[in-house]
């Protein structure tokens, strides 16, 4: 169209968030999203046996325990997705604004299809079931570099005040104060300089378990912030409620 020309009102992606949290579900195309979706709220999202069957962000309403949970089926992500690929950045976009991230896992692929989403939202400045360095950081007028460690720094180097400074110098900051109360590496100093990253406790969720056997479902079921599921034979539902609930740790207030 010729510029300053409109072709009509385009398809919608973020979604108003409502209720009293939310949580994005993410996953590679066709591994159950949009089953589990229909599943826990009631949403009916388009599901089929092939991929890309969901493509804009279809919300569901949990009433779990006298709570509104606002649930997200976002498009499956693809590997090169915080560069663009298929509908990568809004799909990340709005991960960034949940409260808490259900990551859907098929239990019949390796597990490297974890591996990459976590690296791509790595990228983009989200941080899984981590929390922010305790350092002690204040921008100063004047007065040069501040540097101060209130534990033995071990992961950078034999002379840390030197590469604390180098970075900090990088980035523009030539006159500041900063007291590290912990051990930690230089890439937890850069995302607290850069000031943009988001932590966000991650749930994943291994589904179609009832394609695998007794064994491999224990082993998935002991790693780390990890359920299993069968969204299609509706197993182990309750237990995933439950999970999401307990990480969200939400007050009531009377």
């Amino acid at each position: 169209p010729a510029p300053g020309t409109s072709t009509g009102p385009g398809a919608g992606f973020e979604v108003q968030k409502y209720g009293d949290s939310r949580i994005a579900l993410i996953g590679f195309p066709s591994v159950g999203k949009s089953t589990a979706l229909a599943q826990i709220t009631g949403t009916e999202s388009e599901a089929a046996a092939y991929e890309f069957t969901t493509l804009t962000c279809i919300p569901g309403i949990i009433h779990y325990k006298g709570t509104k949970i606002q649930l997200l089926d976002l498009p499956g992500i693809i590997e090169g997705a915080a560069q663009g690929k298929g509908r990568g950045r809004q799909v990340i976009a709005v991960a960034k604004s949940a409260d808490l991230i259900l990551m859907m896992l098929d239990a019949t692929k390796p597990d490297a299809h974890k591996a990459v989403l976590e690296a791509e939202l790595e990228s983009t400045g989200i941080r899984l079931n981590k929390q922010p360095a305790d350092i002690y950081f204040r921008k100063k007028k004047t007065g040069g570099i501040k540097f101060n460690a209130m534990v033995p720094l071990t992961k950078m180097g034999a002379n840390p005040a030197d590469v604390v400074s180098r970075v900090l110098r990088e980035y523009r900051m030539h006159n500041c104060e900063i007291v590290f109360r912990e051990d930690c590496a230089i890439d937890e100093l850069i995302d607290l300089v850069e000031g943009n990253r988001r932590y966000i406790k991650c749930l994943y969720c291994y589904n179609k378990i009832d394609q695998i056997t007794i064994e491999e479902v224990e082993v998935l079921a002991r790693q780390p912030h990890s359920t299993v599921v069968s969204c299609h034979a509706n197993l182990n539902m309750d237990r995933l409620l439950s999970l999401m609930w307990d990480m969200l740790a939400l007050c009531r207030v009377y």
